[in-house]
């Protein structure tokens, strides 16, 4: 081990020492400012017909080389993938030949030169002018086995996006699919804006929040949980169609769905309910899959999501009552919901309702077989504090959540606008902060005063953007789908 970090560091001294030479020379790469970039690999291999013959110039990172003597092959890697690029001394001249020999894997460069294709079929560059535009003085991961260490990878993603060609597709993906969703909600009239992510209350979410202190104001602040409760002002303010697509921070663990930092987009729709927020979900699902994937139908893991057909709609009490025969209509009151939980060996609190107890059953034993496009409605009031109630079924709300491969991708109500029931339920929220849930929320006096200036009937609703990245790329883990994924620092600070 130690004799290969020795012929590592003899490399990297290489590297600084040609670094040196080049400045010497008065041709630092560090000098140049600009390139003039005429096409990308994929235009060039899409193009090749008219392209033929013509005079390219392309820029990227050097990923090999092969020197043979008078002509070298090199391939240069760019956004849109590699293109072959043939140096031949009797081209470029023999003292930049001389110089092109001595670039290294990892190099960036600019080629002008013609398109062509080889006598083996590969459509390739002629190079006529070869510049040297970036000294690199690391040495990339060995090619043919890529950078497999998924640590490494997370914490050095520009290494992981110059190795492996699908990581950096999955990202250019996710930008095409925001975009989609943006297209998509400005065709149906919505607003999008911005909101605070430093708050005095943060609310709208069952979530622990990260605190930090304001100095200029001498004030405890916290990191947003939630979008909803400044667009829900926006709402009363007669803005009738708003979105906002933004980080939000939860203080909560890490694993293959969750990120303490993550991307949330939240939208609310004046005169409408969780029914209008439904069909707005599977038509802007389908859209974006359809524009973005080219199709309805995408892969994941071992199966087939179908976006095309129309999604399963069932209470969460229907849901509960198919994958366990507990019929929780017919069960009366908490002490027989907690008994009930007792027979099934279903963990619970003793602050625990019969609604918080529907959910746990729910999360138990149901979550997992939802595979397909799936809508879980009217949950109980419970856990619903922002929710307006159903009117046949007060002690259920008029909720959903939209899961797919087992994962919740979405959480939408009929907002409540009643600002008395609100009132109400913040002070349920804050007895039960009081007994130990942190997660609990506290009431909010300004979003309070709000609704009593008057909310209209609203629907609502939040997306897990990373979460919609993950399903439409076939990731597996949502740190697949963020670029800096958090992760612990290494000896005091990230490496």
């Amino acid at each position: 081990m130690a004799a290969i970090q020795q012929d590592i560091n003899q490399l990297l001294k290489v590297r600084r020492e040609k670094l040196a030479a080049l400045q010497e020379a008065g041709r630092d790469p560090f000098q140049i400012t600009k390139y003039d970039v005429t096409h990308h690999s994929q235009e060039i291999h899409d193009g090749f017909d008219a392209l033929e013959g013509k005079t390219v110039s392309v820029a990227g990172r050097v990923m090999s080389k092969r020197v043979m003597g008078k002509a070298s092959f090199c391939n240069v890697q760019d956004l849109e993938g590699d293109i072959q690029v043939y140096v031949a001394r009797d081209s470029v001249g023999e003292e930049p030949y001389a110089d092109f020999k001595k670039y290294d894997v990892g190099d960036i460069v600019g080629i002008e030169g013609e398109v062509f294709r080889t006598k083996t079929g590969e459509i390739s560059v002629h190079a006529a002018k070869v510049t040297l535009l970036s000294k690199s003085l690391q040495i990339l991961p060995e090619k043919y086995h890529g950078l497999v260490n998924t640590d490494i990878r997370y914490r050095q993603r520009y290494t992981d996006l110059i190795m492996n060609g699908d990581v950096k597709k999955t990202f250019v993906m996710r930008s095409k699919i925001i975009s989609a969703i943006r297209r998509y909600l400005d065709g149906q009239g919505f607003l999008e804006v911005e909101t605070p992510m430093l708050v005095s209350n943060a609310g709208g979410a069952a979530a622990r929040p990260f605190e930090t202190h304001y100095n200029a104001l001498d004030e405890d602040v916290k990191l947003r949980i939630s979008l909803e409760l400044y667009l829900k002002r926006l709402i009363v303010g007669g803005m009738e169609r708003v979105y906002e697509i933004g980080r939000v921070f939860r203080n909560e663990g890490l694993d293959a769905r969750h990120n303490p930092e993550f991307t949330l987009m939240e939208l609310y729709q004046a005169y409408t309910d969780y029914n209008g927020m439904m069909d707005l979900t599977e038509n802007m699902f389908r859209h974006v899959a359809k524009e973005v994937c080219g199709t309805t139908t995408v892969p994941y893991g071992d199966v087939e999501i179908d976006l095309g057909k129309p999604f399963e709609r069932i209470t969460m009490v229907e849901a509960v009552k198919r994958y366990t025969g507990v019929d929780f209509d017919e069960v009366p009151d908490t002490a027989a919901a907690k008994k009930l939980a007792d027979e099934k060996n279903v963990h619970y609190e003793e602050r625990h309702t019969k609604g918080d107890i529907i959910n746990i059953f729910f999360e138990e034993f149901v979550e997992e077989h939802l595979i397909q496009p799936t809508f879980v409605m009217d949950h109980p009031v419970e856990i619903s504090p922002l929710t307006k109630r159903k009117p046949d079924k007060p002690d259920y709300v008029e909720r959903f959540e939209l899961f797919i491969t087992a994962r919740e991708m979405c959480n939408a109500y009929s907002e409540l606008n009643d600002p008395i029931d609100q009132r109400e339920r913040f002070k349920a929220q804050e007895a039960a902060l009081a007994a130990g849930d942190e997660e609990a929320n506290t009431t909010d006096e300004d979003f309070m005063n709000a609704l009593e200036i008057g909310m209209p009937p609203t629907g609502g609703i939040g997306y897990g953007i990373d979460r919609l990245v993950m399903l439409l790329t076939n990731s597996p883990a949502i740190r697949d789908v963020l670029l800096f994924p958090t992760m612990k620092t290494l000896g005091g600070k990230d490496q």
